[in-house]
């Protein structure tokens, strides 16, 4: 048995962990990461970019498909599968090393490679039971172990090699024939659209009548109709059932039958908590053994224990993990002056065609609150910019506080949405008003000019006009 004392042991050296070391590193040179898997961030490895490569070939794919709307007439249409995931395992790689690089030029001493478990608040044992162990003494503890894809174990006794999840997608050497997508959220929504727009077969099958994570319900209506409209869609499913046979497995859906080479369980991810040994504490946990914490300091009741990232089963986005794995660091280093740190405007992205976007306080959390709050809205159908370049899909609504006219947030399928995201939570962080944001410049033609009618619809309905309506004459309604 090897031992150790630190400081600070990190459990887990993912997005996360990476910001906790760094921020921990201020207070101590007395740190230590321990990692059980391969090095490389969920982010990186098998979620944000190597998603966002097959997005791009399905984008590019769909764009050559319907060039002939703009007079543009092309070769007819080949996707080669293999050069795409050929380009998407490359570029994956890429990003993989640039994480590694960085986690193997840290100091011998600060790393330490096996699964760790809790002996005591302040122990963990490193290694399997039947080699050599360490066992690390830590005056403070990090948990950053990240997460993974959540499987229905029927699910895998049925379908077997055929069941994947979205891990396995970027490992590919070809595109499949045909896959069956279980799951109606943010992974599902995306790998559905992009497969198929890479010429897979794909049909999507929800629980429920929701799909994405809009909670506004004339945009939840909205997305169904937009995404309808492209895909095949088996909302309401309940429960589906699987029977493999030879050439794949049957997907059952009440009287629906059909058939797919590959199941990809899609159904959301799950903490990486199982075997990390919390029994062993008397840390605080939750009905479903997720530890008890505070969001602006990450410290786990009161204890020496601080948790971030996936893990926390919060806000599973790489920003927040990465906030919180310095905000976690920098209390474990500096412990036990323990200081509360604030928290960015929410801010979540789909990347989708067209895009979702939630900035701010979705219009579920605004109600949840009992906030007093009022509601704009704008189409993208007749928006000028959107309609020259045929991304003209989707609706916009911005919520604003009754009697302040400050706004709170916003919900939105459509083009551009990721960078109307971005000027709506800075918007939500500084406080501003609508009036405010209304003063600021809007060039033409942009899809911008969408979010001002939205505003300007906003500022009515607070009445705290009059509001000028200016329109462009030569643009539509929503210039």
């Amino acid at each position: 048995m090897n031992n150790l004392q630190v400081d600070v042991a990190i459990i887990g050296a993912g997005t996360a962990g990476m910001s906790a070391y760094r921020a921990a590193l201020a207070h101590t040179p007395n740190v230590l990461v321990i990692e059980g898997g391969p090095y490389g961030t969920t982010c990186a490895r098998v979620g944000c970019m190597p998603s966002k490569l097959l997005i791009a070939a399905a984008d590019a794919a769909h764009t050559a498909a319907h060039a002939g709307a703009f007079g543009v007439h092309a070769a007819p249409l080949r996707i080669d599968g293999r050069a795409v995931m050929q380009r998407v395992r490359d570029e994956r790689d890429r990003f993989v090393g640039f994480v590694t690089e960085t986690v193997e030029h840290w100091p011998q001493a600060h790393r330490l490679r096996g699964q760790a478990r809790f002996v005591d608040e302040h122990t963990v044992l490193v290694g399997q039971p039947s080699s050599a162990q360490t066992q690390v003494q830590a005056e403070r503890i990090v948990i950053a172990t990240g997460s993974r894809p959540h499987v229905n174990p029927a699910w895998r006794s049925t379908a077997g090699e055929c069941l994947i999840v979205n891990d396995d997608v970027f490992s590919w050497a070809d595109l499949p024939e045909s896959v069956a997508v279980l799951g109606a959220g943010v992974i599902a929504l995306e790998l559905a659209q992009a497969l198929h727009r890479l010429g897979v077969r794909v049909c999507l099958y929800a629980r429920s009548a929701r799909l994405g994570p809009l909670t506004d319900p004339v945009l939840k209506a909205k997305t169904l109709e937009v995404f309808g409209r492209e895909l095949r869609l088996h909302m309401n499913a309940g429960e589906v059932q699987l029977q493999r046979d030879a050439a794949g497995v049957r997907v059952l859906a009440g009287a629906d039958v059909q058939h797919f080479a590959l199941v990809l369980a899609a159904s959301g991810r799950t903490p990486n908590l199982q075997g990390l040994g919390l029994e062993h504490t008397k840390l605080p946990l939750g009905a479903d053994g997720v530890p008890r914490f505070d969001r602006r300091t990450g410290q786990i009741g009161a204890s020496t224990v601080f948790i971030a990232g996936d893990v926390n089963d919060e806000l599973a986005l790489l920003h927040e993990a990465a906030d919180e794995g310095r905000i976690a660091g920098d209390n474990a280093g500096r412990y036990p002056d323990v200081r509360v740190r604030p928290r960015r405007a929410p801010l979540a992205v789909v990347f989708s065609d067209p895009q979702l976007m939630i900035a701010g306080q979705s219009h579920a959390a605004l109600q949840a609150a009992g906030t007093a709050f009022e509601v704009g809205e704008a189409s993208f159908e007749d928006q000028g910019r959107s309609r020259v370049i045929l991304k003209n899909q989707g609706a916009l609504r911005v919520y604003a506080e009754r009697g302040s006219g400050r706004f709170l947030g916003a919900e939105m399928i459509g083009p551009a949405a990721e960078h109307i995201g971005h000027l709506l939570a800075w918007s939500v962080q500084r406080g501003d008003t609508v009036q405010q944001m209304l003063d600021s410049p809007f060039y033409h033609p942009v899809i911008e000019e969408g979010l001002r009618t939205a505003l300007r619809h906003l500022q009515r309905a607070l009445r705290m006009g009059p509001v000028p309506v200016e329109r462009c004459l030569d643009c539509g309604p929503g210039a």
